[in-house]
C-alpha cells in the first residue's frame, strides 16, 4: 500500500476513531494519561503496520485492540503499579462492564470526567478538546487566542489535578449533571466550531466528522436534560448552522460568504429540526424563562435560515438579538457580530466606529480583519482595504478561508 494511501487512513481513523480509543481505555484504566498516550502509539503502530500489512477491515478495532495491549505492556514495566496491572488484566476481555448511571455513551461519559468541577473551566475545555475530539494543541491554542506552549501546559496541569486529587472516570448520577453541564456545552460548541471552520492549516475548509459527533453528543445531552434550555439552545444552533453547510464551500475549495450561498443547497430538514426547538424556547421565555447564550444564538440562526434571500433578512432583529446577548456575555466577539448585523441595517459608517472600538482586543483574530476589510470596501477605502485583508490571509488558520479572502483583495485590484 502507497504511503499516501496509508496517510490517508491514518488520517480518516484519527478522525472517525480517535475518541472512541481513548474513552475505551480511560473506562478501562481508569487514567487518562495511559488512555491519551496508549491511543498516540498505536497509531503510531498503525503507520508501520498498515503500510506492510493494509488497512484492516475494521481499523478502530484494530486501533483498541493495539492500544489495550500497549497499555498493558506499559503497566508491567511499572512495577510500582502491581495492583493497576492486575485490574487492568481483569478487564482486558470483550464484554466491558456494564454501564452504570445517567450517561450510558463512553465519549460523552469521558467528556462529563474531563468537565469535573474540580478543574477550572478553561482546563475543563481545553482537556476535553485534546482527549475527546481529539485536536492538536495548536488547534486548542487558536480556539482560545493563546500560545501553543500556554495551552500544553494547561493541558498537562489539568490532567495533573486530575491524576493528584484521585477523579475517578466514573459516570456522573443525575444529581451531578447540572453542575458539569456548563464545561460541557461549551466544549461540544467548540468541537463543533471546529468542524465547521478547521483551524488547521492542512485540512479541509470542515471537518464533518466534528460536527457530526458534537451534534450527536449534545442529542444525547438534550435527552439526558430535555427541560434544559441551554442544551436545547444548543443543538437547536448546531442543526441551523450545520444546515448551511452544504452552501458554503464552493467547487473550488473556497468558503462562500453568506450573501452569495445558493440557501436551495441547504439542508430543509436540519432547518426543520432546529426551527422547532428555537420555537420550544420562544414558549418557555414566553411563560417567564429567560434565555441564555445559546438560546439566543440559535434565535439568530433561525432568522437567517427563515430568510429565502440575504435582501430578506430581518437585520433589526438580529440585531436586537445580539443586544440581549451581549448583556450576558458582552465580549469582543459578541461586538464584532453584532457590528456585522449592523453594517446592514445601518450602513457600514456606522458599523465601522464600531469595529474599530474592538481593535485592541482582536487585533489577532482574522475575522476583524476580515470584517474591517468588507467594511473599508464597501466605504470605497480600497487601499486600506487591500491591507486589511492582507492581515487576515495572514491570521486566516484555513486555507480555504485564505483562498477565499485572497480572491476579495485581489478583485479590489
Amino acid at each position: 500500500m502507497t504511503r499516501e494511501a496509508v496517510e490517508q487512513a491514518i488520517t480518516r481513523a484519527h478522525h472517525e476513531e480517535w475518541a472512541r480509543v481513548v474513552a475505551s481505555l480511560a473506562r478501562r484504566f481508569g487514567d487518562l494519561d495511559i488512555a491519551e498516550e496508549s491511543a498516540a502509539e498505536a497509531f503510531a503502530v498503525a503507520v508501520e503496520r498498515w503500510r506492510m500489512d493494509g488497512v484492516p477491515p475494521n481499523p478502530g478495532a484494530w486501533l483498541t485492540t493495539t492500544a489495550n495491549r500497549k497499555a498493558i505492556d506499559r503497566l508491567r514495566r511499572e512495577s510500582r503499579r502491581d495492583d493497576k496491572h492486575r485490574e487492568a488484566m481483569l478487564v482486558l476481555d470483550d464484554e466491558p462492564p456494564e454501564p452504570v448511571g445517567a450517561v450510558e455513551d463512553d465519549r460523552l461519559r469521558l467528556v462529563f470526567t474531563c468537565c469535573h468541577p474540580a478543574l477550572a473551566m478553561p482546563a475543563r475545555v481545553a482537556l476535553t478538546l485534546r482527549l475527546v475530539a481529539g485536536l492538536t494543541v495548536a488547534e486548542i491554542a487558536r480556539a482560545f487566542f493563546v500560545q501553543e506552549a500556554a495551552m500544553g501546559q494547561r493541558i498537562t496541569r489539568a490532567k495533573g489535578k486530575i491524576a493528584a486529587a484521585r477523579i475517578p472516570y466514573r459516570v456522573p448520577s443525575a444529581d451531578d449533571l447540572p453542575a458539569r453541564l456548563s464545561g460541557v456545552l461549551a466544549v461540544l460548541y467548540l468541537v463543533f466550531n471546529e468542524g465547521y471552520l478547521a483551524s488547521g492549516p492542512d485540512t479541509g475548509p470542515v471537518r464533518g466528522e466534528l460536527t457530526a459527533e458534537a451534534i450527536r453528543l449534545t442529542r444525547l445531552v438534550h435527552e439526558l436534560l430535555p427541560d434544559d434550555g441551554e442544551t436545547t439552545g444548543l443543538l437547536a444552533l448546531m442543526l441551523l448552522t450545520e444546515a448551511r453547510r452544504p452552501g458554503r464551500v464552493s467547487s473550488v475549495g473556497e468558503l462562500v460568504a453568506l450573501a452569495d450561498q445558493d440557501r436551495r443547497a441547504w439542508d430543509a430538514d436540519l432547518i426543520a429540526a432546529g426551527h422547532a426547538l428555537v420555537r420550544e424556547r420562544l414558549a418557555a421565555a414566553r411563560a417567564g424563562a429567560r434565555p441564555g447564550r445559546y438560546q439566543l444564538l440559535a434565535a439568530i440562526g433561525a432568522v437567517h435560515t427563515s430568510a429565502p434571500t440575504m435582501a430578506d433578512t430581518d437585520w433589526s432583529q438580529i440585531v436586537a438579538l445580539y443586544d440581549r446577548l451581549a448583556r450576558i456575555d458582552p465580549s469582543p466577539v459578541v461586538r464584532l457580530n453584532r457590528a456585522i448585523a449592523v453594517a446592514e441595517l445601518e450602513g457600514p459608517e456606522v458599523a465601522m466606529a464600531e469595529v474599530d472600538a474592538l481593535a485592541a482586543d482582536l487585533d489577532g483574530y482574522h475575522a476583524f480583519h476580515a470584517t474591517r476589510a468588507d467594511l473599508l470596501r464597501r466605504l470605497g477605502r480600497t487601499t486600506a482595504a487591500r491591507e486589511a485583508y492582507g492581515r487576515a490571509i495572514a491570521l486566516a488558520g484555513n486555507a480555504a478561508e485564505a483562498a477565499a479572502l485572497a480572491r476579495r483583495r485581489d478583485a479590489l485590484a
